[in-house]
């Protein structure tokens, strides 16, 4: 498509200005098209600068989550970020990630939404998406993993959107355990995953890793009782992030992530898990989902298998996992 090889000459020129004369000639199209296809990408978004005598130059690109920009910003993958689905908007990008398990589609398919219209977090909670403001993402895996492999998978997608974020603002979240990365005390980003399973054999046909990231939300962009535990990179940076560069640093470290998931090496992911916890060494709630009273213990540890070790106030240890209770600070939503 016309507008597609204009574009991508006008990025490879890196804001110089290239002239109508030579992208025709590149091409191998008359001048008019070149005008026509400016002026298609500019009701997209795009800000073409057009000078007589230069040429054209790209100087601003939108930000968007289309495959055309978080493609311009990726760099190889071995397996998620291969096939990118995007979407103005789905009920929920796990939602199409799971009706893709039954699909040639390819292992590490990434399904991208620019909004949701039931989002969710674990226990079925939902998950705020307003139009234009997050990176609503979910990736569909089909390596096949035996089961002891699984429960890690929540704590490294943690740590691949710290790393991300850290790659692009220069500032690194902390991890409430075991699935939150949090900013300032507040929730920055949420991840879900979802296994499938075959009905008969009770084998594993895919995993889906959903994860929502606040990048660009105000405060009034969440609702009351969210907005005094979310918060969003703009509001904590300060300023905007480009959301398709974020995608694209969050495709590229899930990649690695899931690369080391199937070597069965995850030391380098336990170290950087226990370093980014910001429950460790502090004394938390227990809530514990369904009935049951709350308690107090201090976090002293992550397990192999990213399980939380706690001591009780009569000194007990014990570890406990993501699905049977739910870990809060003592003052407030991380610590």
């Amino acid at each position: 498509m016309s507008r597609e090889q204009i574009l991508s000459l006008l990025r490879q020129e890196k804001g110089k200005f290239l002239s109508g004369e030579e992208l025709s000639r590149r091409l191998g199209f008359t001048r008019a098209a070149v005008w026509k296809a400016v002026d298609v990408l500019r009701r997209e978004g795009y800000e073409i600068e057009a000078r007589s005598g230069l040429g054209y130059r790209l100087t601003a690109v939108p930000d968007v989550l289309t495959a055309r920009e978080i493609q311009s910003f990726l760099e190889p993958t071995a397996a998620v970020g291969r096939e990118l689905r995007c979407f103005a908007q789905l009920d929920s990008t796990n939602n199409y990630a799971k009706s893709l398990v039954q699909t040639a589609a390819l292992d590490g398919t990434a399904v991208f939404a620019d909004s949701q219209t039931a989002g969710r977090g674990r226990m079925d909670r939902a998950f705020q998406s307003p139009r234009g403001k997050g990176i609503y993402l979910s990736v569909m895996l089909r390596a096949p993993l035996p089961p002891d492999r699984l429960p890690p998978v929540t704590a490294l997608a943690g740590v691949a959107v710290c790393t991300a974020v850290e790659r692009l603002c220069g500032v690194r979240p902390g991890l409430k355990w075991p699935n939150d990365p949090v900013l300032g005390g507040k929730k920055l980003s949420g991840i879900l995953t979802e296994v499938s399973l075959e009905a008969e054999t009770g084998r594993l046909q895919a995993l889906v890793v959903g994860i929502g990231v606040n990048v660009l939300q105000e405060p009034d962009d969440f609702s009351p009782e969210v907005r005094e535990m979310a918060t969003s990179l703009l509001q904590y940076c300060g300023k905007p992030v480009s959301r398709p560069r974020l995608a694209a640093a969050l495709l590229e470290e899930l990649d690695r992530a899931y690369a080391a998931l199937q070597t069965g090496d995850l030391t380098a992911y336990r170290e950087a898990y226990r370093r980014d916890c910001v429950n460790l060494g502090k004394t938390v709630q227990l809530i514990p989902f369904g009935d049951g009273e709350r308690e107090t213990a201090e976090a002293v540890d992550i397990d192999d298998g990213f399980g939380l070790l706690v001591r009780s106030a009569d000194g007990d240890l014990r570890t406990i996992r993501s699905g049977e209770v739910s870990v809060r600070g003592l003052w407030g939503y991380a610590e």
